[in-house]
């Protein structure tokens, strides 16, 4: 390592001590008089000579020979710093304001987990779903149309229109299979969700109400307004993401694992734990295991068996066999006919920021069924602005 040298040039303010004490304690003469003349001249011409320099150039001849040579060097290490400090500090200002314009941009790739690195804007939301579950019984397929407004990061506001497209596989008591298909609206809905985003733990609390808009007839509704009330936790650690849900409601949720081949109607409570792993950006696996638990008096509106086709069934469906939804189009009983449990897994790819495709597998170990599930999902005001609509 080169030895360090110590600056024998004054700092500014020993520099202006030092200059003022030269100044004052020697003589004019004998400090720029040449050795052969000392004090000959007169202090009136001296001081005439002095003052025809100018003032920078009076500072320099007070100053020793041995460090007028440093003084010169001094004088001209800062005028250089000086034109660089001109030309780096436009440049410096500019990247400090091209910062400062770019922080504006909402961060796409933000961890789900963590608060995201800016405020998110105020915009209304414009969702489009086509989603289904197909199973032995047959399929039950939603497009829904759902349009709010979100607040900041943690309130959105929306509300949906579903309508429901069903084909179901019915066996006759003569054994003749049969098939029934057919397109109805369903109950439209609104909600509420509050998001808290936050590195330690993630909360979201979701409200839906739903009016009796759609047919009883076919099982698509109730004919009773229902409402869910869902709550989810979860927490990332790296590419995992464990989660809890829990929730209580006087219907299943439609959504809730798998669409059902029924609707219900009765206080209960649902559950569900698993855990995602995010595989690449684009791709992401799940896992869970759900659990339904009703109380008190249930009702079930089969969407496979069709008003007339098998009449109503009482008592908990007893004298019936199977699932209570294949054993009349309405049966009601105790909290035993809503009752559901299982896993599921599946998997989610996002090509774009606009577009969600989803697929899975569900079994009711209670209902004893295998459902395979699909979804895609449509976000159109992300879709229509990247098209300049």
């Amino acid at each position: 390592m080169p030895h360090k040298q110590n600056v024998t040039f004054p700092s500014n303010i020993q520099q202006t001590k030092h200059l003022s004490s030269v100044q004052g304690a020697q003589s004019i003469g004998g400090l720029f008089a040449p050795p052969n003349q000392g004090c000959a001249m007169s202090l009136a011409s001296a001081r005439a000579q002095l003052t025809s320099y100018p003032v920078g150039m009076r500072k320099l001849l007070a100053v020793p020979s041995s460090m007028r040579i440093q003084v010169k060097s001094y004088l001209k290490a800062t005028r250089l710093r000086g034109s660089l400090l001109m030309v780096v500090a436009p440049l410096f200002l500019v990247a400090q304001l091209r910062a400062q314009a770019n922080s504006t941009v909402p961060n796409s790739n933000s961890s789900p987990s963590a608060l995201p690195a800016v405020r998110s804007e105020d915009h209304f939301s414009w969702i489009e779903q086509f989603s289904g579950s197909t199973n032995s019984e047959g399929q039950v397929m939603l497009l829904d149309s759902s349009a709010g407004y979100l607040f900041g990061r943690h309130i959105l506001v929306d509300a949906g229109v579903p309508v429901y497209f069903v084909r179901a596989n019915t066996t006759t008591s003569s054994g003749v299979s049969t098939t029934n298909s057919f397109a109805e609206l369903g109950d439209v809905y609104g909600q509420v969700r509050l998001s808290f985003p936050n590195p330690a733990l993630n909360f979201k609390t979701q409200l839906t109400g739903r009016a009796p808009t759609g047919s009883t007839s076919d099982g698509i509704s109730t004919g009773h307004a229902t409402y869910d009330w869902t709550n989810r936790i979860d927490r990332g650690f790296g590419l995992w993401t464990p989660f809890l849900e829990a929730g209580v409601a006087n219907s299943i949720p439609d959504a809730f694992i798998y669409r059902r081949p029924f609707a219900s109607y009765g206080e209960l409570a649902h559950f569900q734990a698993g855990a995602a792993y995010r595989v690449v950006r684009w791709l992401s696996a799940a896992a869970s295991a759900f659990d339904v638990a009703p109380w008190g008096t249930q009702t079930i509106d089969s969407r496979i068996v069709g008003k007339g086709s098998g009449g109503t069934g009482g008592s908990g469906g007893s004298g019936g066999h199977g699932p209570p939804f294949l054993q009349g189009h309405q049966t009601t009983g105790a909290s035993s006919l809503a009752v559901d449990n299982g896993f599921s897994a599946g998997v989610s790819v996002s090509p774009v920021r606009a577009i969600d495709f989803t697929a899975g597998y569900s079994r009711s170990t209670h209902y004893h069924l295998n459902i395979f599930s699909f979804g895609i999902a449509v976000n159109m005001r992300t879709l229509l602005s990247r098209s300049s609509f």
